[in-house]
């Protein structure tokens, strides 16, 4: 499978190979202990798994229901109202029907984020305005200067995932309601709750009760990830009657299968054991974040998802990481160069079990500390390990804003336009971050003309310069010392005309990493969030509602 590892990932240009694919490539029949895709690992149950086994032949041989049927049926479980819910074949296919039917000119979102929010609405020919989540802040989302963003670009539609993919980042529910008030002019907001039911921050999260009562809200929600059932590929939205019934005109009167339509009906009865594997995650994400901020150099943020963002010790890169980890040690990870607003330093990994957890730490200590643990050992580059950071870069550049221009277009309009004034808003950073080490800075000496760009694609490029070099043949392991850092003397004050950079360049140590302690079911001490109390293990009766209850 070594042989092959390269060139599956790279077919992978916004996402990873699927797990059929590198089971089929291990020649064994299994795959690797997977940290990639963001699945329960405790539901379904056992149990459940071999009642479906034992209905397959009946499952697969006769058509599903209708839509309308499976939709009715899940509407009495959550509680909510059949006419405000539209049931699709995945999350993927109803956000391609929110931009065919909703996004008439522009989009903004929120980067690095799930890709179908920036690729769907390019795709289409729209104007699609990334909004930069500083590391420097934990990749938190500052609503007041999103939506100041959105005012001074124009835009039509705001996306929020709460949380975000694939930091995990937590936005409180009255945030978002003040949110939604601020931005009631938009033609549409869409707050994607796909990874909402493993937050523990507040005891009723969602906000899809708001929605169904707002003129233009829309909030998607995920079935397959919270039900550990990725291969089904099912979801909802909920929003007013009319946007929810826009949508579901659309599609097909089957685009649900039978295998949706068996396990929405069983689950009435398996309330409480999805309930105490929402409560197992939480329980695990706090030790899994435990175990991995105890390992040198490697900086861990705060999540409420079923996933951790890290970003690797310094020496370490992504990609040599990710293949090393899966050719050596049958585990597979989520390395994040091709998502936009992130880099190759950056790995996903989803919550597992301790067991797993184990495995993992044990890979990373032999991969990134060698036979020592104590500074990341830098990987020699062959030539012919690909990349997925140039990934992001090639997406940047070959994408079009919603008039059809090129990228070099762009460029001209943003020159012009600079003599306008039109204010474009950053995050914030300490004044202790305002220096990059010199190369970075020199690379970073564009023309006034260059720097404060308003089009959304390039207002990430200079986060995408930093791409990680070869590392020479002759460099030895990093000494523990030098994860601190870089020397005051070897640093320059960034010019006073440039925004504040972005992601750290490669080279120096994170900024704004956050500790275990700090990580426990928490947006960070920003946010002075709390996890909501401990309610004991559930019964039949307790099945979450729409709202999280």
């Amino acid at each position: 499978m070594a042989d092959n590892v390269t060139s599956l990932f790279r077919s992978s240009a916004a996402h990873s190979p699927s797990m059929a694919e590198l089971t089929r490539e291990g020649g064994d029949g299994t795959g690797p202990v997977d940290f990639c895709i963001p699945c329960n690992p405790y539901f379904p149950t056992p149990a459940m798994f071999d009642t479906m086994s034992a209905r397959l032949r009946d499952i697969v041989t006769y058509y599903p229901s209708s839509a309308d049927t499976i939709t009715a049926e899940l509407c009495s479980l959550l509680q909510l109202p059949p006419q405000c819910v539209a049931m699709g074949n995945g999350s993927t296919e109803l956000i391609t029907w929110i931009d065919h039917l909703m996004v008439r000119e522009s989009l903004a979102i929120p980067v690095p984020t799930f890709a179908r929010w920036t690729d769907q609405p390019m795709e289409t020919g729209k104007r699609v305005d990334m909004f930069p989540l500083q590391e420097s802040s934990g990749f938190s989302l500052d609503l007041a200067q999103y939506a100041e963003f959105i005012r001074a670009r124009g835009t039509r539609v705001a996306v929020v995932c709460n949380p975000n993919n694939p930091d995990g980042g937590y936005l409180p529910k009255q945030a978002l309601v003040q949110f939604m008030d601020a931005m009631a002019d938009l033609d549409l907001i869409v707050v994607d709750e796909s990874f909402l039911e493993f937050a523990d921050a507040e005891a009723e999260p969602s906000v899809v009760q708001e929605a169904m009562i707002r003129p233009n809200v829309i909030v998607l929600r995920s079935l397959g990830k919270n039900f550990g059932l990725h291969g089904i590929r099912f979801g909802y939205l909920v929003a007013n009657p009319a946007l929810a019934g826009r949508v579901r005109s659309m599609l097909p009167k089957w685009n649900l299968n039978s295998f949706a339509e068996y396990v929405v009906f069983m689950l009435r009865e398996h309330g409480a054991e999805y309930a105490q594997s929402l409560h197992q995650v939480r329980r695990d994400r706090l030790d899994m974040a435990s175990q991995l901020s105890a390992l040198p150099g490697l900086t861990v943020y705060p999540s409420q998802g079923n996933f951790l963002f890290v970003r690797l010790p310094v020496g370490a890169e992504g990609t040599v990481v990710r293949d090393r980890m899966l050719t050596e040690h049958r585990i597979l990870v989520r390395e994040c160069g091709n998502k936009i607003g992130s880099s190759s330093r950056f790995l996903r990994l989803v919550v597992r079990p301790q067991v797993d957890v184990r495995r993992l730490v044990s890979g990373l200590e032999q991969v990134l500390y060698g036979t020592r643990r104590g500074a990341a050992v830098p990987e020699l580059s062959t030539g012919t390990s690909y990349s997925s950071g140039t990934a992001a870069v090639d997406r940047l550049v070959s994408a079009t804003n919603g008039a059809g221009q090129p990228l070099a277009a762009q460029v001209a309009q943003v020159a012009q336009a600079m003599g306008t004034g039109m204010p474009m808003p950053a995050a914030p950073m300490p004044a202790a971050a305002q220096v990059m080490p010199q190369p970075v800075a020199a690379a970073m000496q564009a023309p006034a003309a260059m720097q404060p760009v308003a089009a959304a694609q390039m207002q990430m490029a200079p986060q995408m310069q930093a791409v990680p070099e070869p590392v020479p043949p002759q460099m030895q392991p990093i000494p523990a010392p030098q994860m601190q850092p870089v020397p005051a003397p070897q640093m320059q004050p960034v010019p006073a005309q440039m925004p504040a950079p972005g992601p750290t360049p490669p080279g120096v140590p994170a900024r704004g990493g956050l500790t275990a302690a700090q990580v426990r079911g928490m947006t960070g001490p920003a946010q002075g969030l709390a996890p909501a109390p401990a309610t004991g293990w559930p019964n039949a009766q307790s099945w979450p509602n729409a709202a999280g209850a």
